[in-house]
């Protein structure tokens, strides 16, 4: 049986953990969160005292974090788990950091004989609790291919983008797009309401025209249009608006490194961070809708 050691067990993290154990891998969970530990723990995970003690006996190492200075955190230095784990063993960071953090942390893994795959995910925290996610790899084939059967039971579907740091370059890619869609449907609703049209009217049209998108189709950020959006539910839940905003930033740090021009992605990422500064950091990031169509 594959042991593998999960670091992160937060919205994404915890979910995704819960699909192994159910899948009948053996998993050693860690965890900032007594309570997050606690739910594993009753699925029959085993609860670790510190990522050093989750590590041990474990031949796969995943880690799902908030941001690159928390994976570098874990992984690097002195004190990092790299200095710990045997050589041959396969870590996998999910988290969604910058590509050449990706890539740094790669690099330090085959400095020390370790074998690293970066594979950030896409389908937010209902996907990670159906196990529906799209896991976007970069690292090598052969790394992958180990890996596949431990990602096949968190998603449904596992893209390998190239080396390591691809994985998060392709995620970045997708979110700016998210971000910029979201805002320009937002945009494109709150102007039809303005001049008298009934949003879920506009919505049909839209999304049977040649202004389809899945903000549009499958995640309407207009309130009472679609039942199971977070709109729906005063947009709780879901991506929050700070994530949202994290990943945009992202693609700008990666436009900036690599030259290229991002126009509307650095415009979508101003929006979200007035937004988000407005207090809504911690609501859906469909709520930019508020933005174009304030609510009373």
């Amino acid at each position: 049986m594959t042991h593998i050691a999960f670091i992160g067990l937060g919205n994404m993290g915890g979910p995704m953990a819960l699909n192994l154990v159910a899948k009948g891998f053996s998993v050693a969970a860690f965890d900032l969160s007594a309570e997050a530990l606690a739910r594993l723990q009753a699925a029959g995970a085993r609860a670790a005292s510190s990522a050093l003690d989750a590590v041990q006996g474990a031949s796969v190492v995943i880690s799902m974090l908030p941001a690159g200075k928390h994976v570098q955190a874990l992984y690097l230095g002195e004190q990092g788990l790299f200095a710990s784990l045997p050589k041959g063993t396969l870590v996998i960071d999910c988290s969604t950091i910058a590509a050449s953090d990706a890539r740094k942390v790669a690099d330090a893994a085959a400095a020390a004989g370790l074998r690293m795959l970066d594979a950030p995910v896409s389908g937010g925290t209902a996907g990670a609790a159906a196990g529906t996610l799209t896991f976007i790899v970069g690292g090598a084939e052969t790394d992958l291919a180990e890996a596949r059967p431990l990602l096949e039971a968190m998603g449904k579907n596992i893209f390998h983008a190239g080396g390591n740091g691809a994985g998060q370059t392709a995620k970045i890619c997708n979110n700016m797009l998210l971000g910029i869609l979201m805002a320009g449907t937002a945009e494109a609703l709150a102007l039809g309401v303005k001049n008298g049209l009934d949003p879920k009217v506009l919505s049909d049209i839209m999304s049977k025209s040649s202004g389809r998108n899945w903000a549009l189709e499958l995640y309407n950020p207009w309130p009472g249009v679609m039942e199971s959006a977070p709109a729906s539910r005063g947009y709780s839940g879901g991506f929050m608006t700070a994530l949202m905003l994290k990943d945009l930033g992202l693609a700008e740090t990666t436009a900036l490194d690599s030259h290229a021009a991002t126009p509307l992605g650095t415009l979508a990422r101003n929006l979200y961070e007035s937004h988000a500064a407005a207090g809504h950091g911690q609501l859906d990031f469909s709520s930019i809708l508020q933005y174009f169509h304030p609510q009373d």
